[in-house]
């Protein structure tokens, strides 16, 4: 089996769920949906993702080619982020959208720094709608330093249990960080929530699954009643508290944590039980193709419920948010079908030269 046709079942679905959740918060519903939590599970999904792609690939040719790892991640992730940022700039800079371009601001994105930027500069100077970047950002940062430290642990073998304790030591150590900031330093709620050594954890939490205890790639552990009616439930009433915890020095230093460990085992039992309850939704076909769309959703949606705010205000924020989500999946079919089909098919070859 190439990487190419390798699916994870629920995947998509719980893209979905974490799109909707980060449309519901910009579209107005900030104050009862969680914006942040739904990046979050973005960060947590690729971080799983990533790292179990790249344990199969050792796995199977006791090596990782990186060359071919930037490739496919550049064609996955730049065609459209590149496409949607200088549209945006272009519509800015002609009077469509609203807004005042500054060559600091239009840098960070392009060079993937846009989350130092907004924390410690402001964030000023840039198109309308980009702001969500910043979350790119730290997956790029990402992308350049964990699968060196992928590639040390497995050539130094290290056991699979021991690279997972290893990187939820990371992760230890970043709440550790968060702490020192936060009580320490003073750092403010920007600065903890945006930049990549304070956020980064949410993705390896994702990745401390996928090394060791993997649902897809591991033999399952534990007994399903201990999963259905003990993991889950607990899992959900620990994201339930995370959210009506409102000390800021809780949301800036162990809220992520907690999330984190939630959604570890909420990850494990939607993969291994995709027809069980509630998780049968993540596998509707339809939730599946929003799953799809959920990266071109991602990088559009902002933008557009800022236009339609603009050019609509008379409406209700409702109707806004119903015709901002139609214009979104437009765009991002529009999207998937010229530029991430074409792109996927290079990545393909890629990833069968791989394998």
């Amino acid at each position: 089996m190439t990487p190419s046709k390798f699916y994870i079942p629920s995947l998509d679905g719980m893209r979905a769920i974490a799109f909707v959740i980060v449309f519901l918060s910009h579209a107005g519903a900030t104050h009862i949906v969680p914006g942040g939590f739904g990046v979050t599970v973005f960060f947590f999904i690729s971080g799983y993702l990533i790292t179990t792609l790249l344990r199969r690939e050792y796995e199977k040719n006791q090596v990782i080619n990186l060359k071919h790892f930037y490739l496919r991640r550049i064609l996955r992730i730049w065609p459209g982020f590149y496409l949607v940022l200088f549209l945006g700039y272009i519509l800015t800079l002609i009077g469509v959208l609203e807004g005042e371009i500054q060559l600091p601001g239009l840098l960070s994105q392009v060079l993937h720094y846009y989350n130092y930027y907004e924390a410690f500069a402001g964030g000023y100077g840039i198109a309308p709608g980009t702001s969500v970047y910043w979350s790119l950002a730290v997956e790029e940062h990402f992308y350049c330093l964990f699968p060196f430290l992928y590639i040390r642990l497995v050539k130094m073998r290290v056991s699979p249990k021991r690279q997972m304790l290893i990187i939820l030591g990371i992760c230890l150590a970043i709440l550790i960080w968060r702490c020192v900031l936060v009580f320490g330093m003073g750092a403010n709620e920007y600065r903890i929530y945006h930049l990549s050594d304070t956020r980064i954890d949410s993705i390896l939490f994702g990745c401390a699954l996928a090394v060791y205890g993997n649902p897809v790639l591991d033999p399952p552990y534990g007994s399903d009643r201990m999963w259905k009616y003990f993991v889950v439930p607990g899992g959900i009433t620990i994201l339930i508290f995370s959210f009506l915890c409102r000390y800021p020095e809780f949301e800036n230093t162990l809220r992520f944590t907690i999330q984190g460990i939630a959604l570890y085992g909420l990850f494990i039992a939607a993969i291994r039980f995709p027809d069980w309850g509630v998780f049968q939704i993540l596998n509707w076909s339809w939730m599946r193709f929003i799953g799809l769309l959920s990266y071109s959703l991602y990088l559009v949606h902002d933008t557009v419920i800022q236009a339609v705010a603009l050019y609509l205000p008379q409406i209700s924020v409702v109707l806004q948010g119903a015709i901002s989500m139609l214009i979104c999946f437009i765009l991002a079919y529009a999207m998937y079908r010229y530029i991430e089909v074409p792109c996927g098919k290079l990545r393909k070859q890629f990833s069968s030269s791989s394998s």
